[in-house]
C-alpha cells in the first residue's frame, strides 16, 4: 500500500502495468525500458525482469519466514490471465527461472477465481449448479479484462457416481482494458475541465490520482464529492499546487456510461485504433467493456453444444449465461456489478421470462480470489478438491496447400479441447517435407471453432481464423548429401505449461525433426506490429516466370548477354507492369533467381550494381512475406564486407540495399553496420564544426546521400545514438559543403525522430524533449518538401503524452506546416494515420503492394 501511495507522487520511478508490458508486441520485451518514462537516475527494466523482480521478492520473504523450506523447492502455482498467449507464457515461465523458482505450474486468473469460489462453498456448491448450466468469469482487472465460459456437466464416469464436472469451455482475445483505462478516462476529463495545460509529471500524478477518486466515488457509501490535489512546477513548486473538484455523477458519466454502457448484443467493439495511447500501451480499441463480452458471448453462442447435458437451459439462445463469477479490482464497485448484471438481463430476458436475470456468484474478497484458488488448484493437483477440465480454448491449426499450390485449406492440429500433457497424431495425413532448405507451417488459431477433430481439414475461414507467424526452419540430416523431400507426419503435445510443441516424424525411416511455435515477435517488434499481406496477393503462372528468370539469367549467368540497365524494362515489359505494382510474391522470387546467379555480379562493377539494386528492391522492406527473415539473413550473409568491386557507385548500392531491408536486419546488424559509419560521421562533425583534424571520414561527401539515408533507417540503434547523430547533422546540414546531399540529411533526421517508427520498438523512440529543438531548428528555414516531411515525422501525434510533443511547439508546427502541406499539419495536430503516398515518403520509397506501415 505504501509503495501504491508513494507511485502516486513519484510516477517516474514507479513500474505499473507489469503483466501488459509483458504481453505487449510494440516493443523489445527483453530491453530495459521501464519505467516508461522513467527520471534522468532511474535505472530501467525489462518486463521480464520486472516479473522476475517481483517473484523474487516473493521467494526472498517466503525463505526468510520458512528457512528450511525454500520456495524454490515448493511446486509454484503462478497465475497469469487467461488471454495470454503463448509468447507471453513463455516469458511468464522465463521469468519464473530468473527469479530461481524452477517448478512452476501455470493457471489462468479466471480458472484460480472460480476455484476460489468452489473452495468457499465447498459445502454448497453443487446445490448452487446444474448440468448444462454455463458461467461466465468477467475479470477485469487494472490492466487487462479476460472472459471465460465454464461448462457445468455431469460426469459419465461410473466412479464418479453422476457428479458434477466443470470444463472451461472457451477463453476471450486478449485486452489491455481495465482499470487504468478508467483513471485515463477520469484524467482526461479532468484535464479538460481544469483548463490549463498539465506540465508531464504533473499528468503522471493526476492519473495515478484518478485510482482512488475511482475508487471512492464508485464505491460503497460514495461522497457527492471529492477533491484532487496537483503539485506546481516549476518556479511555482511550492505554493502553486492545484486542485479540482471531482462530483460522483461526474464519474458515473465517465466510468460507467463511457466503459460500461448499455448496448444491444449484436454490437461488436469498433477497431480504430485507440486515442489511449499513455505509457506506451496498446490500449484495447473501444473502451465499452459490455460490447467486448456481448462480442465474446455471440462469438461462442454455440461452444460445446455437441455436448449431451448442454440443451437444459430454457432459453432459445444458446449464447446466454446462467451464471456471472466477478473477478478484479473493478467489480469491487456494486454500481459496476449492477451496470453488467443489467447488460446480460436485457439481452437475454424474454416476453416469456421479463424478469429473467443471471445468477451472481459471491466470492468474498475479490483482490485475493485468485490467490486463494490458486492455492487451492495446488491441493487439486494432489488429488483433493474438484478439478476445472481446461483445455487450450482454442484450436490450431496447420494450412496445407491444393494442387494449385494455393494455401486454401488448413488441417486441425490441435484442437480446443486437448488437455495439458495430451499428445496428438496426425496419421491420416501425409506431407512432403523438404530438408536441407528452409520450410514453413502456416499456423492458424481460432477460439470459435473448438468442435473440429484432430487431422479434420477445413476451409480457411478468416472470419473464424486469425493467421499465426508461421513455422519456419531449415531442417538439417546428419547426412550433408540429404536434399530434397522426405514423407513425413505431424504429432503435437500440449505442455503442462500450456505451450505446443510439433514435430515431424519420417514416415519410412525413424528420424524426426521437433518444430516450435515462432515465438520471436515477443521480442522483434515489426514480427507482430507489421501488417503482412504479402501471401494473400496471388502468385504468378509458370510461364510468365520463366520468361522472367530466363532475363535475369540472360544477365548475370553464363555469358552474361544482357546488358544488366536493360534487366528492369525488360522485367516491366513481361510482367506487364511498372516495377511498383509487383506482387510480393514475384519480389521475391525475383530475390530467390539472383541469389540463384549472385556469382555474376562479378562480372563488372555494372553488373554488381545492377544485382544489388534489384536484390535490395525485391527484398524491401525486409518483412512481410514468410521466411523474410531467412532471406535477409542469406543476404547479409553474402553481401555485407563482400564486395565484388569496392567503387563508389557499389558501396552506393549497398547502402540503398541495407536501408531498404533495414525493417529485417536485427540489432546487432544494424549497430554493425553503423559503427563505422558513425565514426566517420563524428570525424566530419568534429572538422566542419569544431575545426579538429583528427580522425578519417571514410566517405565522398558529395556521394554520401544514401549513406545518411541508411543510418535514418536502423530503428533498432539506442536513442542515446539516434539523438548524438540526428543533433551532429542538424550542424551540418547548412554548411555550404553539405548542400547537394542536405535533403537526404534532414530526411534522415526525421526518420531518427520519428514519433511513429516505422518498424521498431517504441521504447527506441527519442524523447519529445529531444525532437522539439530538432523542430526549431527546421523551422527557422524555409519550409520545403524534405523539411517538411521530417518536421511532420518529428510532430506527428500519437496520443502517447510522453512521446508526444508540447502543445506550444505543436501549434507553432501546424501553423508553419499549414501553408505548404495542410494534409501533413493534419498530421501534426490530430491521430490519423498515413495514406499510402505519405508512407512512401517516410519510407523512403514506394512499399510494396498491400502492405502498410504504421
Amino acid at each position: 500500500m505504501f509503495a501504491r501511495e508513494q507511485g502516486t507522487t513519484t510516477p517516474g520511478r514507479v513500474v505499473a502495468s507489469a503483466k501488459s508490458w509483458l504481453c505487449h508486441a510494440g516493443v523489445d520485451r527483453t530491453a530495459e525500458l521501464l519505467p516508461w518514462q522513467a527520471l534522468e537516475d532511474v535505472v530501467k527494466l525489462s518486463p521480464v525482469e520486472v516479473s522476475a523482480r517481483y517473484l523474487s521478492h516473493i521467494r526472498q520473504a517466503w525463505d526468510k519466514q520458512f528457512p528450511e523450506y525454500p520456495l524454490s523447492d515448493q511446486d509454484i502455482v503462478l497465475t497469469l490471465p487467461a488471454s495470454f498467449d503463448e509468447v507471453a507464457r513463455e516469458l511468464t515461465v522465463q521469468a519464473a527461472k530468473e527469479a530461481q523458482l524452477p517448478r512452476i505450474v501455470l493457471i489462468e486468473e479466471p480458472q484460480a477465481a472460480f476455484y476460489a469460489w468452489v473452495d468457499a462453498h465447498s459445502q454448497d456448491w453443487q446445490t448452487q449448479v446444474t448440468p448444462g448450466q454455463k458461467i461466465l468469469v468477467c475479470d477485469v482487472g487494472g490492466g487487462t479484462s479476460d472472459f471465460t465460459l465454464i461448462r457445468v456437466r455431469q460426469s459419465q464416469a461410473e466412479a464418479d457416481h453422476g457428479a458434477v464436472q466443470f470444463h472451461r469451455v472457451a477463453v476471450g482475445d486478449h485486452l489491455i482494458l481495465g482499470g487504468d483505462n478508467l483513471d485515463l478516462a477520469l484524467a482526461h476529463y479532468l484535464d479538460q475541465k481544469l483548463g490549463q495545460p498539465l506540465q508531464p509529471r504533473q499528468w503522471d500524478v493526476l492519473v495515478r490520482s484518478c485510482r482512488h477518486v475511482k475508487e471512492t466515488l464508485l464505491g460503497d457509501n460514495p461522497p457527492e464529492r471529492t477533491t484532487v490535489h496537483l503539485p506546481g512546477s516549476g518556479a511555482k513548486l511550492i505554493g502553486g499546487g492545484l486542485q479540482i473538484e471531482v462530483t460522483r455523477d461526474e464519474a458515473e458519466q465517465v466510468l460507467v456510461e463511457g466503459f460500461f454502457p448499455q448496448v444491444t448484443l449484436e454490437d461488436k467493439p469498433h477497431t480504430k485504433k485507440s486515442g489511449f495511447q499513455e505509457f506506451g500501451l496498446p490500449y484495447a480499441s473501444d473502451p465499452a467493456v459490455t460490447k467486448y463480452i456481448a462480442a465474446f458471448l455471440t462469438a461462442h453462442r454455440f461452444v460445446d453444444s455437441s455436448a449431451a447435458d448442454s440443451t437444459t437451459s430454457d432459453h432459445p439462445d444458446p449464447a446466454r449465461p446462467d451464471l456471472i463469477l466477478f473477478n478484479g479490482g473493478l467489480f469491487c464497485s456494486p454500481l459496476i456489478q449492477f451496470r453488467l448484471v443489467q447488460a446480460i438481463r436485457n439481452w437475454f430476458k424474454t416476453d416469456q421470462n421479463p424478469t429473467w436475470s443471471p445468477v451472481v456468484l459471491q466470492n468474498d474478497r475479490l483482490d485475493l480470489a485468485v490467490a486463494k484458488g490458486a492455492a487451492y488448484y495446488g491441493m487439486v493437483r494432489r488429488g483433493e478438491g474438484v478439478r476445472i477440465a481446461a483445455g487450450l480454448a482454442r484450436s490450431y491449426y496447420v494450412g496445407v496447400a491444393n494442387e494449385a499450390n494455393q494455401l486454401d485449406h488448413a488441417v486441425c492440429l490441435v484442437p480446443g479441447r486437448t488437455q495439458p500433457g495430451e499428445t496428438v497424431d496426425l496419421t491420416q495425413h501425409q506431407f512432403d517435407l523438404r530438408i536441407s532448405e528452409p520450410v514453413e507451417f502456416p499456423l492458424f488459431v481460432s477460439s470459435v471453432r473448438l468442435a473440429d477433430e484432430p487431422g479434420q481439414v477445413v476451409p480457411i475461414d478468416l472470419e473464424q481464423m486469425r493467421m499465426l507467424p508461421p513455422i519456419r526452419t531449415a531442417l538439417r540430416s546428419r547426412r550433408r548429401s540429404d536434399i530434397g523431400t522426405v514423407p513425413v507426419q505431424l504429432h503435437a503435445r500440449l505442455s503442462e505449461i500450456g505451450t505446443i510443441e510439433m514435430w515431424c516424424a519420417q514416415v519410412d525411416e525413424d528420424r524426426q525433426w521437433r518444430l516450435q511455435f515462432d515465438v520471436r515477435s515477443a521480442l522483434e517488434t515489426d514480427r507482430a506490429a507489421i501488417e503482412s499481406t504479402g501471401e494473400g496477393q496471388g502468385t504468378l503462372d509458370d510461364q510468365t516466370w520463366e520468361e522472367c528468370q530466363w532475363l535475369i539469367e540472360e544477365t548475370f549467368g553464363g555469358a552474361g548477354k544482357r546488358k544488366p540497365r536493360e534487366l528492369v524494362s525488360s522485367l516491366a515489359d513481361v510482367l506487364q507492369a511498372e516495377r511498383q505494382a509487383w506482387p510480393m510474391s514475384v519480389l521475391r522470387r525475383i530475390w530467390e533467381s539472383l541469389l540463384d546467379y549472385q556469382e555474376g555480379r562479378k562480372k563488372s562493377q555494372a553488373h554488381e550494381a545492377r544485382w544489388l539494386n534489384l536484390a535490395g528492391y525485391s527484398l524491401r522492406p525486409g518483412y512481410g512475406m514468410a521466411v523474410d527473415d531467412w532471406r535477409v539473413a542469406e543476404t547479409w550473409r553474402l553481401v555485407n564486407g563482400k564486395l565484388a568491386f569496392n567503387s563508389p557507385v557499389c558501396r552506393s548500392e549497398t547502402w540503398i540495399l541495407w536501408r531498404r531491408i533495414a525493417g529485417g536486419l536485427t540489432a546487432g546488424q544494424q549497430k554493425a553496420l553503423a559503427e563505422p559509419l558513425l565514426s566517420s560521421v563524428r570525424s566530419l562533425h568534429r572538422r566542419m564544426v569544431g575545426g579538429h583534424v583528427k580522425g578519417e571520414v571514410n566517405f565522398n561527401l558529395s556521394e554520401s546521400a544514401e549513406m545518411w539515408r541508411l543510418l535514418g533507417s536502423l530503428e533498432w540503434l539506442p536513442r542515446s545514438t539516434k539523438r548524438d547523430l540526428g543533433e551532429m547533422i542538424l550542424e551540418l546540414a547548412w554548411k555550404r559543403k553539405c548542400e547537394a546531399v542536405r535533403p537526404a540529411m534532414i530526411w534522415a533526421v526525421g526518420r531518427l525522430g520519428a514519433r511513429a517508427p516505422v518498424y521498431g520498438p517504441l521504447n527506441t523512440v527519442v524523447d519529445a524533449a529531444v525532437a522539439e529543438p530538432w523542430i526549431r531548428q527546421l523551422m527557422e528555414h524555409e519550409v520545403d518538401t524534405v523539411s517538411a516531411l521530417a518536421a511532420m515525422q518529428l510532430g506527428r501525434r500519437t496520443s502517447d503524452r510522453h512521446r508526444d510533443i508540447s502543445d506550444s511547439v505543436r501549434s507553432s508546427l501546424v501553423d508553419w506546416l499549414a501553408a505548404f502541406s495542410p494534409n501533413y499539419a493534419k498530421l501534426v495536430s490530430d491521430v490519423i494515420e498515413l495514406n499510402q503516398e505519405q508512407q512512401g515518403q517516410v519510407f523512403g520509397e514506394s512499399l510494396p503492394v498491400g502492405l502498410r506501415i504504421r
